[in-house]
C-alpha cells in the first residue's frame, strides 16, 4: 500500500520507548484504518487510548467488519495476534 508512495504521517505523541506514534496517510486516506478493513493488520485496543480520539471506534468498526465478512487475516478460525505469539516466543 506504502512501497513507492509519498506518504503523510500524522502524530502528536510518543510511546515509552520514545518511538513516534501516529497514522500513515496517502492522498488523504488513511492506511492503518485500510489494512485493518482488508483483514491485514489487527486494531490493538490495548493501545487504543494513544489514539486519536476520533480514531478509535472508527478502527475498531472497521475490525469488526472485516471479521464479519471474514476478509484477511480473519479467514482463518483462530488467528493468533502479534502480542499473542510475541509472549509465545518468548517462553521458548
Amino acid at each position: 500500500m506504502v512501497f513507492s508512495k509519498t506518504v503523510t504521517v500524522k502524530t502528536d505523541k510518543r510511546d515509552r520507548y520514545g518511538r513516534e506514534l501516529g497514522k500513515v496517510l496517502i492522498n488523504g486516506m488513511d492506511v492503518n484504518r485500510e489494512k485493518i478493513r482488508r483483514g491485514m493488520a489487527w486494531h490493538y485496543k490495548a493501545y487504543q487510548r494513544d489514539q486519536f480520539a476520533s480514531d478509535r471506534q472508527v478502527y475498531a468498526d472497521a475490525e469488526i467488519k472485516a471479521k464479519d465478512q471474514c476478509r484477511g487475516l480473519w479467514l482463518d478460525l483462530d488467528p493468533l495476534p502479534p502480542w499473542e505469539w510475541r509472549k509465545l516466543s518468548r517462553r521458548q
